[in-house]
């Protein structure tokens, strides 16, 4: 597997962020950034979620679609969807029109309206490994799907009732808003650089 490269620009950066015009913006811009807020992390918790199975351009790229879709993915706003909201969701051309992952995304909501403000913006960070106890990946072939802290938060947001969070959309979360940085150990945005 590939190590970091650079681009056209000159930047070098992970393989995987030079494939798509997309991909280089939210490669430099956003993967890998710490996001706090439970909003924020409800948002990327649902979007990690309708990406399984899926690759995650067909995602980012629909990703306002979504936001609309759902609010902005403010937890409140999707907690109150009813019936036919659902319906809408189900005919909405502009997301993933997945009746498990929608029907999962609306209960997770409810669930979530019902914590404390801040509880899963501190659950989820509290599986944040120790930056100094992970070298940098030199390699995409270093780069784990899943990890012990990834399994442990998957478990543990599914003992409390969240859904469609298995080990592997936990650790995608996890890279997402920067619980890990797994940018490779040559890439500019190692680091937040």
């Amino acid at each position: 597997m590939s190590g970091a490269i650079p681009g056209p620009d000159g930047v070098v950066r992970c393989p995987w962020g030079l494939s798509a015009e997309d991909y280089t913006a939210y490669h430099d811009e956003e993967w890998g950034r710490p996001v706090r807020g439970d909003d924020a992390l409800f948002e990327r918790l649902c979007l990690e979620a309708f990406q399984s199975g899926l690759s995650w351009i067909t995602i980012l790229r629909r990703r306002e679609g979504f936001r609309r879709a759902f609010k902005g993915f403010r937890i409140a706003s999707v907690a109150a969807f009813g019936d036919a909201d659902r319906e809408r969701l189900l005919a909405d051309e502009g997301i993933i029109r997945n009746r498990a992952k929608i029907d999962a995304t609306l209960a997770n909501a409810k669930l979530l309206a019902d914590w404390s403000p801040g509880d899963l913006d501190a659950l989820i960070w509290s599986y944040a490994p120790d930056p100094a106890s992970r070298p940098a990946p030199r390699t995409l072939a270093e780069v784990p799907a899943i990890t012990d802290e990834s399994t442990a938060l998957s478990k543990a947001l599914k003992k409390k009732g969240v859904r469609f969070v298995g080990p592997t959309t936990a650790y995608a979360l996890m890279q997402a808003c920067g619980l890990v940085d797994d940018h490779l150990a040559d890439c500019a945005s190692r680091g937040g650089r």
